[in-house]
């Protein structure tokens, strides 16, 4: 006699328990799970190019301790010129600090003109303070200088995850006779990423430079910072944009007022349009496969679980997750259609839409040929 299963809704809420679980496990290592993850999405997507020395007759430990060296350079100098936009931007900041306690007052001004509570209204204008602003920025310069310990980490397993990387072929080639369905969901997982992170990452650049460059035009201060800023945000989806534009439109107004604040608006609407929405797109296609709401989702998520580091990897740690419980899983391939993957679902639209087309064209020829005078078909 077959035992009985449980019913569904107690599989699922055992499958969201579990999933809390291990979404609370995983924050409370976030410290060192943070830059292992990033270096294993910098390893994936540095595989190919060891490869391709390979085949030039490049040795093994050649090949792969000059893509190890290359990538930790582009990783520290990154940082480096971070810390110096950073150094930069907190010793210009008191040249500003008597517009900052002017901005504050008149915000004050206005919050208590709608009737908001004292407290809150000084709570806000304390906000404005240019110690406190110059504090706050300080203390992220701080924090910025405690990323030598996460470059030691991202540089020893880069290191190690290269060496190991020499055996995945073989074991690849291993798995397939008893695993088929997980080598193929590995595989997908490992081109997509990798497509979606280089082409993200040259048309960050891109973007990063263009808003630099024309925000150095209009004379706003920190460009270069607010650049490295809208190569960063160019990596979350959604809301990065929003998170990029907010600093260069505070000082834009500072140095410029408003004919500066509305350029640097149209600037970065036109370059991330271009960019993020037209380009992007077309050369990514369907490596992501997620549908816009998971994808804002995704980023929440992964940004609460791990910081922010899960902000900007967040579509390569999902993708990692549909790999793991949909794709390695036959049974549960039926579930894609309903988080993005809508290439097939598209197909149907638009054959029901030909087919709908279609109809009502032959309706309407059907009424053309009816004059009013002729009498109505008895259906006999």
């Amino acid at each position: 006699m077959a035992s009985r299963g449980f019913p569904r809704g107690t599989i699922l809420l055992i499958g969201l328990a579990s999933a809390t679980v291990t979404a609370i496990g995983i924050s409370s290592i976030k410290g060192i799970l943070a830059p292992v993850l990033l270096t294993l999405i910098l390893s994936i997507c540095a595989h190919p190019v060891r490869t391709g020395l390979e085949k030039r007759g490049v040795p093994h430990g050649l090949a792969t301790g000059s893509v190890i060296l290359v990538v930790f350079l582009l990783l520290a100098g990154f940082a480096y010129t971070l810390v110096i936009a950073f150094a930069q931007f907190v010793n210009m900041l008191p040249q500003y600090s008597d517009q900052f306690a002017e901005i504050g007052k008149n915000i004050a001004a206005w919050l208590q003109s709608i009737g908001i509570s004292q407290t809150q209204v000084a709570s806000v204008e304390a906000g404005f303070d240019p110690s406190t602003i110059i504090s706050f920025f300080s203390g992220i310069l701080g924090s910025v200088f405690s990323i030598t310990g996460v470059l030691v980490i991202i540089l020893t397993m880069l290191i190690l995850m290269s060496a190991d990387a020499v055996y995945v072929p073989t074991i690849l080639r291993q798995l397939r006779p008893r695993k088929p369905d997980l080598v193929t969901a590995l595989t997908g997982f490992a081109s997509n990423v990798r497509r979606y992170m280089v082409v993200t990452t040259v048309l960050g650049v891109a973007q990063g430079a263009l808003n630099a460059i024309a925000l150095w035009i209009m004379g706003v201060p920190a460009a270069l910072l607010w650049g490295l800023l809208a190569f960063l945000c160019s990596f979350i989806p959604n809301i990065g944009y929003f998170f990029a534009i907010i600093p260069p439109i505070i000082f834009g107004f500072l140095v410029g007022g408003w004919p500066t604040v509305i350029a640097v608006i149209i600037v970065y609407g036109v370059i991330n349009a271009v960019i993020q929405s037209i380009i992007q797109p077309r050369v990514v296609g369907n490596a992501v496969a997620l549908s816009q709401t998971i994808t804002f989702f995704s980023v929440l998520f992964w940004a609460v679980v791990i910081g922010p580091i899960g902000a900007i990897l967040a579509i390569p740690l999902t993708l990692m997750g549909r790999m793991v419980l949909i794709d390695a899983n036959p049974s549960a391939q039926w579930i894609r259609p309903a988080i993005g993957d809508t290439t097939e679902t598209r197909q149907i639209m638009k054959t029901q839409d030909a087919a709908n087309k279609q109809e009502r064209q032959s309706k309407r020829g059907a009424r053309t040929t009816t004059t009013p005078g002729d009498p109505e078909p008895d259906g006999e």
